[in-house]
């Protein structure tokens, strides 16, 4: 495993989004621990999270909850782990995405999970996305507050342009620590924002890394699962020996070395896999061609 730096802190280069073993077809219990514990075992330190990874209607923070769980019951030791986690959005009974921003749920939403969680200071916390209804200085002044406080010890922001990631550093300074934005090969809408954050030097997180890739399986990509559009990550993939998804989290690591993918998984399978494109390495030539595969909207 190879490590970048978040906020300061060395963490895997690849890390897991753990949505998927909360929302719905999630696995049972058992398989959910089995999937957080390879992922340690793979040398993954980075574990994403949010108080609203539940089934639509259900209490907030199951997939919290879950996570301390399978630390706490982890063989290993735990002391380099990083468990980010997001407030500001719910899941009710609709199955809709709400998005409530203000200071007063926000700090009531960092308590509870900083509870979930059992840690004294959580150690990166999100704004999960801007709520329209809310100045953004008035959520990111929360974030703030929780800082102060020494409730979380870095912040972080989540579904955000260029200007908010500008508008948050003045109000949080080096404590703004990450961006965590949708990036893929099959969406590239938030290349202004990765570029700005290696400017910065802020980690960014991309969600859904695999868009584009991920209806293929690992054992190879078959005619119903192919998508033509980016067939050069596939080729690559056979070449290699390796699965398409560890080409495109790869190649993801080579635009910037303040990328962190954090794909989800749901299987200890899935994540051991992921977990290996932190050492592969692509050449110079097979970036040219994935390049061309994946260019920017």
């Amino acid at each position: 495993m190879r490590y970048r730096t978040l906020g300061g802190l060395k963490v895997s280069a690849v890390g897991l989004g753990a949505m998927p073993l909360s929302i719905e077809g999630r696995p049972d219990e058992d398989r959910a621990m089995a999937t957080v514990h390879a992922a340690l075992d793979a040398g993954v330190t980075l574990l994403d999270t949010a108080d609203s990874y539940h089934l639509p209607g259900q209490d907030p923070g199951h997939n919290e909850l879950l996570l301390a769980r399978a630390l706490a019951g982890y063989g290993g030791c735990t002391d380099a782990v990083l468990v980010t986690t997001k407030g500001g959005r719910g899941r009710p009974a609709d199955g809709d995405w709400t998005v409530t921003g203000t200071p007063r749920h926000l700090k009531a939403a960092a308590e509870a999970s900083l509870k979930r969680l059992g840690v004294e200071a959580i150690g990166l916390y999100q704004l999960h996305k801007p709520d329209p209804a809310v100045p953004f200085e008035e959520s990111v002044g929360a974030l703030r507050d929780l800082l102060d406080e020494g409730k979380i010890r870095l912040a972080g922001l989540s579904n955000v342009d260029t200007d908010q990631i500008r508008r948050a550093r003045a109000v949080l300074g080096d404590r703004l620590a990450s961006v965590q934005n949708r990036y893929s090969p099959e969406v590239r809408d938030s290349d202004p924002e990765l570029r700005l954050c290696a400017e910065l030097g802020l980690a960014f997180l991309p969600w859904s890394p695999l868009g584009g890739i991920s209806r293929s399986s690992l054992d190879g990509p078959s005619a119903r699962d192919s998508d033509d559009r980016f067939a050069a990550f596939h080729e690559v993939a056979r070449e290699r020996g390796v699965s398409p998804q560890q080409v495109c989290l790869a190649w993801l690591l080579s635009l910037s070395p303040t990328v962190l993918p954090i794909p989800g998984a749901s299987r200890p399978r899935t994540i051991r896999d992921s977990a290996g494109a932190a050492d592969l390495l692509l050449t110079e030539e097979e970036l040219t061609r994935l390049a061309a595969a994946a260019p920017v909207s």
